[in-house]
């Protein structure tokens, strides 16, 4: 997905560097013309690696590493030296990003903590000077071990975000108003579907000091499993939080089955989120009366808390943040 300065999603070419051969070179001095092997052995290739930097929040810088080419490792030297390894490449990436492999899929590299470093692609081994074959029967080897080949192909850096609370809902639910007034972010908010296009991330203040973070993510669509609208790129961002908060407007026509629909791509996208930590909030509850909620509230599932909310009347936003912070630290 990539809106603007938000990139989640990239596709590169890697290659680590190759091992330095080994040498098969033989001391030569004024006393012993042929005084035995001496060649050594070649550099490692240079790796790949990944870093976690908790001050990136995108892949953008990404884009301008389209061929991520490792140096190759030196040859080996006389003297027994050892070649010099190749250069590593280390590419700083946000918290919660993912590596796969373009044809395999797998997924080969999770980055979750700042500093955290992975060498993802390994360059290939330098090879053995002829000085590690010399043996009694041997005192000459005139051979020695090329360097170990690195490895390519087209890989695919994901980012998903890290939050505690992630907002689900449909187009217009009221998620980016309702992160704009429980937190510093500034979404966009406007009232027509898909004003979200890009992940927007904002710290909740809580009592005592205590915080955590919700994101305000694209809304779904029916069929947004299969890749409809924003689709596959969407629901990821999901998959890394704690606990989701799924925002049913109150004007909704049917909130249960609203509600359903949303459960329904999650479990279609990954049936893991259902074992996730839910939680129901009406949002633009301020153009109800108690009657109405009662009725709402009794079409809504058992077993799952809700709550009636208003971000633009500030109604209900305590006892929301008292709702996450429990669903956040209670171990059950």
């Amino acid at each position: 997905m990539e809106r603007g300065n938000f990139v989640d999603h990239i596709r590169i070419f890697t290659r680590s560097g190759k091992g330095g051969a080994g040498s098969a070179h033989f001391e030569r001095n004024k006393f012993d013309s042929m005084a035995g092997p001496d060649g050594g052995n070649g550099g490692r290739g240079g790796h790949i690696i990944l870093r976690g930097n908790a001050q990136l929040w995108t892949l953008l810088h990404m884009r301008y590493y389209k061929n991520v080419l490792a140096k190759d490792g030196e040859n080996g030297l006389k003297n027994n030296s050892t070649g010099h390894d190749g250069a590593d490449i280390i590419l700083e990436v946000p918290l919660g990003t993912v590596a796969r492999d373009v044809e395999t899929g797998e997924e080969e590299v999770e980055i979750l903590e700042d500093g955290q470093e992975v060498t993802w692609i390994k360059g290939g081994r330098g090879g053995l000077g002829n000085a590690n074959f010399a043996t009694a029967t041997n005192q000459t080897p005139q051979y020695a071990q090329p360097g170990e080949m690195g490895s390519e192909g087209w890989k695919v850096l994901e980012l998903k975000i890290l939050a505690d609370v992630g907002l689900v809902g449909f187009p217009n639910a009221g998620k980016s108003t309702l992160l704009s007034v429980v937190s510093a972010a500034k979404p966009k908010i406007a009232n027509y579907a898909f004003t979200t296009l890009t992940p927007q991330l904002g710290i909740v203040s809580y009592r005592d000091n205590k915080s955590f973070a919700m994101a305000d993510l694209p809304g779904i669509i029916e069929g947004a499993a299969e890749g409809k609208g924003l689709g596959h790129r969407f629901l990821r961002h999901i998959e890394r939080n704690s606990v989701l908060l799924f925002l049913i407007p109150a004007d909704s026509n049917d909130h249960a089955a609203e509600f359903d629909i949303l459960l329904n791509e999650l479990e279609q996208y990954n049936p893991e989120l259902l074992q996730k930590k839910i939680i129901i909030a009406i949002s633009k509850s301020d153009m109800l009366d108690d009657e109405l909620k009662n009725a709402i509230a009794e079409t809504l599932p058992e077993g799952i808390p809700h709550i009636f909310i208003s971000s633009a009347a500030n109604q209900g936003l305590v006892e929301l943040k008292d709702m996450l912070w429990q669903a956040l630290t209670d171990p059950a």
